[in-house]
């Protein structure tokens, strides 16, 4: 099996045995990403928005490091701690993504997160 691993300090490091993101067989595997600042290693949660808005930067730095862009993004799993944020989530995501060539999605309202983070987001994309 031939895997590449993706790793920049342009994102937040692993803090486990795992990695930001693995390209296998032309698919790029994000690891899901909360709202740490890489430049300071601190959480970014004084507001919904601002939190979503680091993660998919962090994300966004994964996939720059991997050649890619949101528009290769082909599914995102969404995990929350409270789906009344739903649309304040949604609105920022939106600054992301072509709207005609969003990617597969599901959002998910859980119990808890890591470091207890209101959003985590992972992605695969197509390698081209």
């Amino acid at each position: 099996m031939s895997k590449q691993i993706i790793e920049t300090k342009s994102a937040p490091a692993p803090v486990g045995p795992y990695n930001q993101a693995v390209v296998h067989n032309g698919v790029l595997y994000g690891s899901g990403q909360i709202a740490i600042n890489p430049s300071t290693g601190e959480l970014v949660t004084d507001t919904i928005e601002n939190e979503t808005r680091q993660v998919m930067e962090n994300i966004k730095a994964i996939l720059t490091e991997a050649g890619l862009t949101f528009e290769n993004v082909l599914k995102c799993s969404v995990f929350v701690s409270d789906m009344n944020n739903y649309s304040r989530i949604n609105a920022v995501y939106a600054e992301y993504f072509n709207e005609a060539t969003a990617p597969a999605r599901e959002l998910v309202e859980v119990a808890n997160l890591p470091k207890f983070v209101n959003i985590e987001i992972s992605i695969i994309a197509a390698v081209v």
